[in-house]
This record gives C-alpha cells, structure tokens and sequence, in this order.
C-alpha cells in the first residue's frame, strides 16, 4: 500500500524587530568624553553597539528592552547615536559635544567673609551653565548673561577661595576670590572737634588697609589717608552733637566710634577788666562752651588757668604792657570771641 502521507510545512524563523531609539539623556556633555548618557527607546534587547557618530561608545549596558546606560566617547560637535541589535540598527538621536567653560576673571577679586558680593565673572563657554561655586561652596546665586558672562553673589567664606563654573561641557579652571575680615575700630584721638569741622583725628584699629569710606554720621570724612593696616588719618567734616564714626573696606563696614562735635566758646565778661602790668592779677573768664578749654590769651601771652564750670574760668593775668590787650579761649569747640583788657602802669612818685 502506497503511503499517501504529506510531509510537515516549514515555517520561517521570527525576525526581530530593529530598535527605535526616542531620547539620550542628557544630550550634551564634554568632549572629553566618559560621561553617562541613558538612552530611551525599545528593542534594546541583545543591543551589540552602541554609536556616538562613527566612534563606539566607551561602554554601555543594557538595562533594559527601553533603556540602556552608556558610557560617552570623546567627540566634538553633535553627533548621531545609534543602537544596534540583531535586528538592525536603529534611527538616530542627536548628541552635541559642549566646550569646557574657562574662566578669565573675577571682579571684584574680593569681598567680605559674610558673603553678599555681586562679582562678575568672565570667560568662555558659560551657556548652560548648572553650577557656580566659591571653593566648596555654591553661589547664593547666579544668572548666565552670555557665553561669556555670569553674574554671581558669593556666599560666606574665608581666605582665598577657587571660583568655578560647571557646565555640560565640564569644569573650567579655577580663579581666586578673596575674603575679608570686616575692619575694626578701636578709638578716635581727639574724641572731639569743632562744629566748623576741620580736626585731623587718627582712628586706630585693624584690618583698615584699603578703606573706601570714612563717615562721620552720615557725612563722608572731608579726607582721609590709609596710614596702615591699623591706623587712619581722617579730617572731620562739620557736624553738630555725637555721631558715629565708620570705616568701609572690601571686608565690610566697622563698629562705630563716637565723635563730638563742640560748639566755638563764647566770652561775655571779664572780671576786673584792667589791672597792673605785671604778672599775677587774678582775672574771671565768664561765657559760655568753657569746659573744654585747652588755653587763654592775653594777646600772644599765655596765661596760666583754670577750668571752674563751662561758663567760668579762672585765669591769671601775664605781664605786659601798659595799654589794652585781646583775651580769648581755645576749646576743643575752636577760639572764642576776644574781650578787651587794659593795663594800667603805676602811678610814678
């Protein structure tokens, strides 16, 4: 008997679907390459390449029939990215190389260790930029004005610190800022002056070396000079009552020290107005603004004193000759008004 059985049908091997690549994250990095690039797609599975242009990846791994994880090459400009398997090789994605940012500058270069500076920094290849940092420290904040700029507010610190800029394409060098300690103020000799300004006074203290301001109040020294790091010669502007003494450097701005400002004396009598021409006559200063009194004149003669309240001053007269001679006071407040004072020669016998 014939067998009339029919042999099997064949049925073609399955072929697998080539991979469909959506999204590389992040898309950009440095040229140097070896960054961490996670790709998004499907049909991942068995992937045997991974592409960065013509150049292979560092490395990859597949995580997933989604996702693979890959490791960047060195490149420069935007590249394809590509995924093959045994199914083909899949569309691209986009991939650009960026630029490691570098810096120029700081300005300033320095600035208070509480932090709070506005700087500018300049340079290259800022765009995109994910992190401005002051040593370890991040920037308060900051804002990208152009490839070639940033703005920044530096936060607290101290010594010289390395500022940085990070961006897609890397790290750049480094440049110094410098932090510093705000000035101190230890006294102000004379204490006091004029109304009329006008007093050279000396300010001691530290970390004084380039002061920007001296303020009196809130009236700016009429000038001043930097004589070291812990003294400074400033000439007292006009002014009324006590006020507070400033100094303003990089660092900051230091505790205040008070200052007075005197009224000018005023004389309104004396008493007796005449005597002999010689020395010793006791003679009664009375006016106002007295107790500060530094000296007392008969003309260009000094005359030995004494401060009782600051409208009486007891003084005794030099010897001169016979005839009318100016008296007035110094005060810390200025030279007073003069008052007229006769000698009267002894009578001849």
């Amino acid at each position: 008997m014939k067998d009339t059985a029919q042999p099997a049908a064949a049925h073609p091997s399955a072929v697998a679907a080539a991979p469909v690549l959506t999204s590389a994250v992040p898309n950009t990095g440095p040229a140097a390459g070896n960054n961490d690039v996670v790709l998004g797609g499907s049909g991942f599975t068995g992937a045997t390449a991974v592409k960065f242009g013509a150049t292979a990846a560092v490395g990859y791994i597949v995580n997933s029939a989604s996702q693979i994880t890959a490791v960047a090459p060195a490149g420069t400009g935007s590249v394809a990215i590509t995924v093959t398997t045994p199914g083909g090789t899949s569309n691209s994605v986009t991939y650009t190389y960026t630029a490691q940012p570098a810096l120029v500058s700081v300005s300033p270069s320095q600035g208070p260790a509480t932090g709070g500076t506005t700087v500018t920094l300049t340079g290259s290849g800022f765009s995109g930029a994910t992190a401005v940092k002051f040593g370890t420290t991040a920037a308060t904040t900051y804002t990208v004005n152009s490839a070639t700029q940033i703005t920044a507010v530096t936060p607290a610190g101290t010594g010289a610190a390395p500022v940085t800029v990070t961006t897609p394409g890397g790290t750049s060098n480094s440049v110094f800022f410098f932090y510093l300690n705000a000035p101190v103020l230890v006294s102000v000799s004379p204490a006091q002056g004029p109304s009329a300004g006008g007093t050279a006074v000396t300010l001691t203290g530290t970390n004084l070396s380039g002061a920007t301001a001296v303020v009196f109040g809130a009236t700016p020294a009429t000038g001043y000079t930097v004589d070291s790091p812990t003294q400074i010669t400033a000439v007292a502007p006009a002014g009324t009552g006590s006020v507070a003494i400033t100094v303003t450097t990089p660092g900051g701005t230091s505790n205040p020290v008070s200052y007075s400002y005197v009224g000018s004396p005023v004389l309104t009598a004396l008493t007796p107005s005449q005597g002999p021409t010689g020395a010793g006559s006791g003679v009664t200063l009375t006016g106002t603004g007295l107790t500060t009194t530094t000296a007392v004149h008969f003309g260009a003669a000094s005359a030995a004193f004494t401060v009782l309240s600051d409208t009486t001053v007891a003084a005794v007269a030099p010897a001169g000759a016979a005839g009318t001679v100016p008296v007035d006071v110094t005060t810390s407040g200025g030279t007073s008004n003069s008052l007229v004072y006769t000698r009267v020669a002894a009578p001849e016998i």
